[in-house]
C-alpha cells in the first residue's frame, strides 16, 4: 500500500472532517462495498490526501468541484495524476456535480473501471487448473 509524508497524513486526517456533501455521499456508497472491494477515505499518498482510495485496484478517485478548473489546479491536479500514475495508480476524476445529478451512474462508472483493474476472480492459470493431489491413496 502506498503510504504518505508526515504532513499529508496530518491534513488527510483534517480532510476526514471536513468532507464535502458529493464526497459524504459517494463514501456512503462506496464503504458498503458497492464494488466488492475496500476503500479508504482521505488516504495519504506521498505528498497527496487522495478523496478516495482502492489498493486492490490501485484506484484513486478524485471529486472535483468547480475550483479545480481555476487558476494553476488544473497544472496541479495534472502533476498529482502524473505522480500517481508513476506508480500505478489510475486517477478518476468525478465532477462533484455528477455525484450530485446522478449517484447510481457514477457508482457503474466506478464498479466498471476497478472491476477492470482488481477483478473479483483472477483469470486462470495457463493450461488449466493445477491437477488435484492424490487424497487417500497411501503410498
Amino acid at each position: 500500500m502506498i503510504r504518505g509524508t508526515g504532513k499529508a497524513y496530518h491534513r488527510a486526517r483534517e480532510l476526514r472532517r471536513e468532507m464535502t456533501l458529493p464526497e459524504v455521499l459517494l463514501w456512503q456508497r462506496l464503504r458498503r462495498s458497492q464494488t466488492g472491494l475496500k476503500w479508504r477515505k482521505q488516504h495519504a499518498a506521498g505528498p497527496y490526501a487522495l478523496d478516495f482510495y482502492c489498493d486492490r485496484g490501485k484506484l484513486c478517485i478524485e471529486v472535483d468541484g468547480e475550483a479545480h478548473s481555476r487558476g494553476d489546479r488544473p497544472a496541479r491536479d495534472a502533476a498529482r495524476d502524473a505522480w500517481l500514475g508513476a506508480r500505478g495508480i489510475e486517477t478518476l476524476r468525478i465532477a462533484a456535480a455528477d455525484i450530485l445529478n446522478n449517484l447510481e451512474g457514477v457508482l457503474l462508472f466506478i464498479a466498471e473501471r476497478v472491476g477492470e483493474r482488481a477483478p473479483l476472480h483472477p483469470p486462470a492459470a495457463p493450461g488449466g487448473p493445477p491437477p488435484r493431489d492424490e487424497l487417500g491413496k497411501e503410498f
